[in-house]
């Protein structure tokens, strides 16, 4: 009889399979910890409250928008170019420059009522950046006055994307403004 002693792999490899796992699971955890997460501010909310609401908030809007167009007039836009490999419509963002920025909004009736009526309205204005909610500039309590709502004295000083966004609460409709926005880096 001859007695062949062969050498078997597959214990080693059970044991270095777990061991690999082990070390990628620590990898993928330490990884995954180290970057930051911010809150998504979508429609000037919390995205939890928008998700429970959103039915509510997209009544309350379409009653805002039949009635009235929020319009951010006095502001110079860059000229972007569409991707013409993309469907996407990209929005001309507003320019934004180093220190101080104002804004104007007018809200414009469509069935020609009066639109003074919307004194008693709450307005709330945010300047974002569409990944970080470091940088916001928040102001409520906005007052709306001859047709005008008007922001001043936001100071910018960080260059790139951004968003500006205004919300008005008016009894029991609610209508959004968003557009683009973005400051260029200083030439060097």
């Amino acid at each position: 009889m001859i007695n062949k002693k062969e050498k078997t792999y597959w214990p080693h490899m059970i044991v270095g399979f777990l061991m690999m796992a082990i070390t990628l699971g620590y990898w993928t955890i330490r990884s995954a910890s180290s970057m930051p997460v911010q809150e998504s501010n979508t429609l000037m909310q919390k995205y939890q409250m928008v998700d429970i609401n959103i039915n509510d908030i997209l009544t309350k809007r379409e009653a805002f928008d039949k009635n009235f167009k929020i319009d951010l007039v006095d502001v110079k836009r860059i000229v972007v170019t569409n991707n013409i490999h993309s469907n996407r419509i990209q929005l001309n963002p507003v320019e934004l420059t180093v220190g101080e920025n104002n804004f104007n909004f007018i809200i414009n009736s469509k069935n020609n009522s009066n639109i003074e009526i919307l004194n008693n309205a709450k307005i709330s204005f945010l300047l974002t950046r569409p990944h970080t909610r470091v940088d916001d500039i928040l102001i409520e309590d906005i007052k709306y006055k001859d047709m005008n709502i008007k922001i001043q004295n936001i100071n910018v000083q960080k260059a790139g994307r951004y968003v500006i966004q205004l919300r008005v609460d008016y009894k029991d409709t609610i209508g959004y403004f968003e557009t683009p926005a973005y400051l260029k880096p200083k030439e060097l």
